[in-house]
Parts: structure tokens; sequence; C-alpha cells
């Protein structure tokens, strides 16, 4: 049976999609609260999509609404009430039935949605914290003392909200890995006791430059289980942090625009900021997407500042009262130092990370990679903004293989030269087909057809723009005006974007967007087809040929997110009655058996985020099953989905409105009345066996 939702009392701001607002403070400076940058004439997706629907696909529709109404009377009929034992043997069959089959990867019961303050995870399976916020990884890093924290010590320690999360081999070292983490944000109100957000002191502002930034730590895994524990103290454990020093490579390296009084060759950046998502590489590096970079920067006046989200007054934080470079109207070119995606190798830890300005300048969810035929790096990356594009970068130099000075070197050089591509989606579906409910149109399916339109192309000689008006350096650093300009498709906060390397199917997480239909803003369409749009959806997209390098794609939306019990949500054809509810879908990841596993931000049901599961392919795609919650106010980031073990970042527990670090309204991870820990947490069976197999 479906797995039904609790009732609960929430309250839900539609604008940030269930999300407390003290998180849109601190993570994103209420960027959603604020005018949409966006504000061209572009079509939006809806407006421009074919009616190209696959024949198969309306039997497959047919069969699924037929399927439907069988069980629709019984659905819209109250039951009498079941008897307690009654209710014990039916939760017990279905959770059997549900543990026993599914798609390989996938067989486990289904965790309930619900509104525990902890990580609720299925029978059967058992986890532990692997690290949390402070905990000391470098040398000289002093235990954590949430009363005397200093940028000294916090930068030998774990940083603040992990994000992204990698997990590396480590070669010659049994049972060891390198996690790799992103400190996406901070939120000095659970950080600090006393905190007065007017009046920052300069000790808690360099606290936070210290939590922002990248961790490599090495971790060792328990041999009769899943449990993982860090290593301090080894010599591959790193911190980088918001005064680290970055290199600036690719074609905007040098330009007029990236130039400050600080650094006036243009190429070299103190820190990272905001980084939410990533990527691993194939030669081993990891990739690292500078978000919501705008909030730190304050007095911003430009036209292409307000285009980014920059915002006219002071910051949240008040960093621009400490160091001027967070002031625009005294360092115009820093803000165009971030926005970037960021590699790090984590083998190197003396080897300074790079910031590559060929993969364009926005609000990079992440970035993710696969090869082209002939050995060449494609990257997809999203920008998490309403109404904004996805993009697709194509180098022009192979991978080589190996693991010499020399062939490392070669490949630490792929992202600085090919050509920046952003999407266009066309077609003509009929407009009175898409009502704004998420009913499907006729032909049974939402999807269409697309290209990937050049923005500009570095090589070792240069870099040359295909926008007109626009030079290259403009292009690579005003990416977002770039896509104005060649009229790209307008998307609903596109997020994670990852390829399946299964099948080469590439997947868009599409959070949601509240605004779509409200007021003057365009209405539903058929890549959006629901008005108010507080659940999301995910595009799957597939290159023409299948080849990475492919300049045309098709796109069907894969999932409608929401209740099942909503006529607004579709779950790839799958029967409705038999899948989790699912709200806000953000991070994506693959297991080895091609299932998509899909972490979520915002939930709208009324529900705690968390972690699902669902198969891409065979007589059960679609079918998407909910693996586990997260504790009060936080978010499921991450995620690393192993054959024995799945890793979860816990993100900003306890961010609930009128939660302080006196007042802390979770009791996770440490207990009732400790201060919240942002933390990882492995998962695994109990038996030793693979996960949901």
């Amino acid at each position: 049976m479906r797995i039904q939702l609790p009732i609960v009392s929430v309250n839900n701001d539609s604008h940030h999609g269930g999300r407390a607002a003290l998180t849109c403070r601190f993570r994103c400076g209420d960027a959603c609260f604020h005018e949409v940058p966006n504000t061209t004439t572009n079509p939006y997706v809806g407006d421009v999509i074919a009616d190209a629907l696959s024949r198969r696909t309306v039997m497959r529709a047919a069969a699924v609404v037929t399927a439907a109404t069988a069980v629709g009377a019984s659905a819209t009929v109250a039951a009498p009430k079941a008897s307690a034992a009654e209710s014990a043997a039916a939760t017990a069959a279905t959770s059997t039935r549900h543990a026993s089959r599914g798609a390989r990867g996938l067989r486990f019961e289904p965790v309930a949605p619900n509104t525990a303050d902890t990580v609720t995870i299925p029978d059967g399976y058992a986890q532990n914290v692997v690290i949390r916020w402070g905990e000391p990884i470098l040398r000289g890093a002093p235990a954590f003392d949430p009363e005397n924290q200093t940028a000294d010590s916090q930068s030998k320690q774990f940083g603040y909200n992990n994000d992204f999360l990698a997990l590396l081999p480590l070669p010659g070292e049994h049972n060891r890995q390198i996690l790799v983490a992103n400190h996406e944000y901070t939120d000095e109100v659970l950080m600090f006791r006393g905190y007065d957000a007017a009046n920052p002191t300069k000790q808690q502002v360099e606290v936070a430059w210290a939590a922002h930034g990248l961790t490599a730590v090495v971790v060792e895994g328990d041999r009769r289980s899943g449990k993982l524990t860090p290593v301090p103290r080894h010599p591959l454990n790193r911190r980088v942090t918001a005064t680290s020093e970055f290199k600036v490579t690719g074609p905007a390296a040098g330009s007029d625009l990236l130039k400050t009084s600080a650094d006036p060759t243009g190429t070299k950046v103190l820190g990272t900021l905001n980084n939410c998502s990533g990527g691993v590489t194939p030669w081993g590096t990891t990739l690292h997407g500078e978000e919501n970079f705008n909030q730190y920067f304050a007095n911003a006046t430009r036209a292409t500042d307000k285009r980014y989200g920059l915002g006219t007054g002071a910051t949240e934080r008040k960093w621009e009262r400490f160091d001027k470079r967070f002031d625009v109207a005294q360092e115009p070119n820093e803000p165009h130092r971030f926005g970037f995606v960021v590699e790090l190798d984590p083998y190197d830890p003396t080897a300074k990370p790079r910031k590559r300005t060929a993969l364009g300048r926005f609000k990079h969810e992440g970035a993710t990679v696969r090869l082209t035929d002939d050995g060449r790096p494609v990257v997809y990356s999203g920008d998490d903004e309403r109404f904004d594009y996805f993009y697709k970068f194509i180098g022009s130099k192979r991978m080589k293989k190996g693991s010499s000075r020399a062939v490392r070197e070669h490949n630490l050089s792929l992202l600085d030269e090919g050509t920046l591509y952003v999407a266009k989606l066309t077609g003509d579906s009929p407009a009175i087909e898409i009502d704004g409910s998420g009913k499907l149109p006729a032909d049974g399916e939402f999807d269409g057809s697309g290209e990937w339109i050049p923005l500009a192309t570095a090589t070792a000689k240069g870099a040359v723009s295909h926008v007109e008006g626009m030079t290259a350096d403009e292009v690579f650093v005003f990416t977002r005006l770039a896509g104005d300009k060649v009229g790209a498709t307008k998307m609903d906060r596109p997020e994670d974007i990852e390829p399946n390397p299964h099948t080469g199917k590439v997947y868009v997480a599409l959070t949601n967007n509240s605004n779509r239909g409200v007021g003057a803003n365009a209405k539903a369409d058929e890549a959006n087809p629901r008005n108010a749009n507080k659940h999301g959806q995910i595009l799957e997209l597939t290159e023409r040929w299948n080849r990475a390098d492919s300049k045309k794609f098709a796109w069907t939306l894969f999932l409608v997110a929401g209740d099942p019990s909503d006529p607004a949500t579709y779950f790839a054809g799958f029967p409705k009655d038999d899948v989790s509810p699912i709200s806000c879908p953000d991070n994506v990841a693959f297991d080895s058996y091609g299932n998509l596993w899909i972490s979520t931000d915002g939930n709208a049901l009324g529900n705690h985020d968390g972690l699902f599961g669902v198969a891409t392919r065979g007589d059960r795609r679609g079918e998407l099953k909910q693996f586990l919650t997260m504790p009060n106010g936080a978010e499921t980031c991450g995620p690393v989905i192993q054959d024995r073990r799945v890793l979860v970042a816990v993100q900003h527990p306890g961010e609930i409105d009128g939660a302080t670090a006196e007042k802390p309204l979770s009791a996770w991870p440490d207990g009732a009345g400790k201060i919240n820990r942002p933390a990882v947490v492995a998962v695994w069976r109990k038996d030793g066996c693979d996960i949901g197999v």
C-alpha cells in the first residue's frame, strides 16, 4: 500500500519550500524573498517545449491509469478503523513485502515520513556519527570547546555545515579512505552563545571564516561493520578555509575583471565561500561548487551585481566591517572572484586549490564529470536560482591514465580548455494541455528536446566568445548574462546534476519554485507542470546518440515530486500507491546498480527531509523508497552510496526559527541541552551484507 503521510501541523512558507527563515538568512541571504535576479524576457520552458511524446509511454501511462482506477474507489472511501493487532499485522506484511522485493539495491523496508528528532533508518540497519563540527583533525588542534572557539583552533578542526561528501580510495592503507567535505555556510546564532547579529565580534567573524571551506580527512572502516571513524593527524588531513590561498586558472585568470588591490595579477584569491555540492573526477580530484556567494558582499550597486543577487546594503554577517574585500564599494572586483568551481587534489595537501574559470561563474550547486568516448571531460552544473539555467562544459584535452607526476599535472589542466554551453529546451507542446495542475498531457508524459548553445571557447592560446556583444572574459565572469543573451531556458532552481554511470542518462534535480504562476510570473509549462510548485521535479536528459559531447538532447520529467495521492505527482509511470512521498529534491547520486538516490532540502509536506532511492530502469522504474530521515531542522546532504555503506551529511540540525545556541530546538547529535553540531553519518546493514539486496 502507499506509505501514508502523518497528519502534522507545520507553518510552511511557500517561498522557501518549508525551510525555516533562520536557514534562509544564513544559507542564501534570504534569496527567495528578494526580487528574482533574472529579469530577462527569454522564453520560459513551457513556452517552447515540443509535443514530442513517446508512444510507448502512452501505453504505459494507460496501464498506470487503469491500475490507479482499480484502487481509486477504496482510496477515496473512509475505511473502518483497524484494531491495533490488525494494524501491526498489516505493517509487518507491508514491511516484509517492501524489503523482499524491489530493484536490486533498493530492497529495504521504506522509512515512514516522520518528524522524529533523530536519523531514522530502516529495520536491520545501524549507524554512527563519523565526524562532527569542531572535531580535531590536524596536529595541534584542541578538543572542541564551543565556549572558547578561536580561528586558529577552528582552522584545525572539522568545519561547519557539511554538505557535499566524497569518499576516495587510499591505496596502501587497508580499510582507509579519504573523506572530503564541503562546509557551505555558518549559522552564528547557533554557533555562539550571546551572539549579537547587529554587532558580531572580530573573533566570531574569524571563527566563521575558518569554519567555511573544505575538509579532507582520512577515515577508517571497522572490519566487522560499516562504521567509520576519523584518523586524526594523518598527513593527508587538510582544512581549506575562507582565508586559504587559491590559484585562479583558465581563460579569466589575469583578467582585469578579477584584479583587486590585494591581487593586481587577478590570479590568486583568498578563500572559497558557500560550497554546496560537488563531484569526483575520473582523475582522482574533487570539484566544489561555490553557490550563494552573493550574500557575503555589501554595498553593491551595479546591474551585474544585481543579476547575481548582491545586496545594496550591509550583509547579515557584517564581514565587511573586518575586511574591506567584502565591501563592493571598496573592492568592486572581489565578488567576481567567487561563484566558480573549485578543484582540490586530496592526495596532495600542499597543492593550492584551483578556481576553474572555464566552467563559468554563477551559483554552482555542484559539478559532475563524465568522459567522452575519446577521453575528454564533460562537466554538468546547475545554477541554483529561480528561473536560471543549467550548463555543460566540454573539454578539448584528453585525460591520461597513470599516476606519475607528469600525468597528474596534465590531468589537472583538463578543466582549463574547452567550450562552455548553456541548455535551451525547444518544442511546441499544446499549451491547453498544461493547466498548472500537474495533469499529464494526452500522450502520457512530460518530455521534449533541447540543444546546448555555445557561450565561449578557451584554448591554450586564448579564448573566443560566441555571444554577440560580450568578450570571452565577460562570458566567463558574467556567465548568467551570457545565458540571457543567447536565450537559454529558464528553469526552476537547477541543483545537482548527475550522469548515470550505467546508462549515460543525465538527471537534473529541480528543487522547487513557488513563484511559478504567481502574479506576473510565468505559469506552468511542460517541464514545470504545476503552478506554485513547492515540491519540485527531476528531469532526465538523454544526449543524442548517448554521446557526452553531443550538442542536442531529449528530455523527460522522470519524477514530479509530492504526496503520491496528489494527482499532480508522477513517478516515471510507476503505480503511485507503492512509492514514498518526496518533496524538494536537491542532491543526487547513483549506486552500483544504477539506482538514483535523492536527498531533499525543505520538505514542504510537513515532514523532515530524507534520503530516497529510486530505480531508473527495468519494470520497477520509478519505484521510490525512503531510506532515512533527518533530525529537527536538518537538511539531507552528501550523499555517498557504496555497496555496504551509505554516507549522508546532516546539515544545520536544529536550525529552526527561534533556536539559539542557548536554547537549541534539537537534541541531535549529543543530547538535550547540548549545542547542535552538523555531522556526517554512516549507515550499514547489521548483517554485513550489501545495502538493499
